[in-house]
């Protein structure tokens, strides 16, 4: 299932995305309220999920809302805790990096680990707001967005990939000048709006294997980022047992897993985006996010 958070008629829906429509159950009489909150879908776990494939089963003439008529958010709107995110994660991206940064090229030996604030998180046609008062190097990361299902501490490698409810597109937009000047990733990371995510979260089930994932970005129509999520130096199901190891993962918690070369700030001469600027983010089997940069 392709699940969306939505808004129609000036009130928030979850949704199940079905070609050009949306079904809307909270707009069907007596259904759970899960039916109706990402979160609390997520945290019903399988039963939860389960329970609304028998509904969709149950109503197939239920009411459908073109999507023209709703306008898309963030699956998870307001996450309960920081997005976590992973830096350096392709090796083509370590090493553009280090050219840039007149660096000695040296693969991390374990995941690059910070945060985005729950501010960040923005829709997936959303505008970004852009105050050159602070930052003018604002650039592009298209990253496979994973979406933890099951919570747990300690979880086996193995068993890792059980754990996860869904997989989403991120665009991890970076102030690269705020990134120098602290010294660290968080407060580059953390401009409101700089986490568009969507267009939807794609269930566990319809992406068997997360480590064959074509994904890309354009700018204005021109491609400046193609991998594949294979080159991810840690895959997914290791970053969530290491995540795992003395932090509990929770229902809900979102992970970036990382962005592969062509970012804006490694290239010669370095490119960052301006107002008006159009930036596109798609993953195979996922979709397209596309944000707008917009002058405040």
């Amino acid at each position: 299932m392709r699940l969306v958070t939505c808004n129609y008629q000036q009130k928030h829906y979850l949704g199940i995305s079905k070609g050009d429509d949306v079904v809307l159950p909270a707009l069907s009489a007596k259904v759970p309220p899960h039916f109706n909150n990402m979160l609390a879908l997520i945290e019903g776990g399988a039963a939860a999920l389960a329970e609304l494939r028998q509904w969709l089963d149950e109503h197939p003439d239920h009411r459908q809302i073109p999507k023209d008529q709703i306008r898309l958010l963030a699956p998870i709107p307001r996450p309960r805790k920081n997005i976590m995110a992973l830096g350096w994660n392709y090796a083509d991206h370590v090493e553009e990096s280090a050219q840039a940064f007149k660096r000695d090229l040296k693969l991390p030996e374990h995941p690059v680990v910070f945060t985005k604030s729950v501010t960040t998180v923005n829709g997936p046609y959303d505008d970004f707001p852009y105050d050159k008062h602070l930052s003018t190097q604002i650039d592009w990361e298209v990253e496979l967005g994973v979406i933890i299902g099951r919570g747990d501490r300690g979880i086996p490698i193995k068993e890792a990939l059980d754990h996860v409810f869904g997989y989403t597109v991120i665009n991890d937009i970076s102030a690269r000048d705020l990134q120098s000047r602290h010294r660290q990733f968080f407060m580059g990371k953390s401009l409101d709006g700089s986490c568009p995510m969507g267009p939807w979260i794609v269930t566990r089930d319809e992406i068997p294997n997360p480590q064959e994932l074509d994904l890309c970005s354009r700018v204005n129509g021109e491609l400046k980022q193609q991998s594949n999520t294979r080159h991810q130096i840690f895959d997914v199901a290791t970053t969530l047992s290491i995540l795992s190891q003395g932090m509990t993962l929770e229902p809900g918690d979102i992970i970036a897993t990382g962005t592969p070369s062509g970012v804006g700030f490694a290239r010669t001469p370095p490119e960052f985006l301006h107002p008006d600027d159009v930036v596109e983010c798609e993953v195979q089997g996922i979709g397209t996010i596309r944000n707008r940069i917009v002058a405040v």
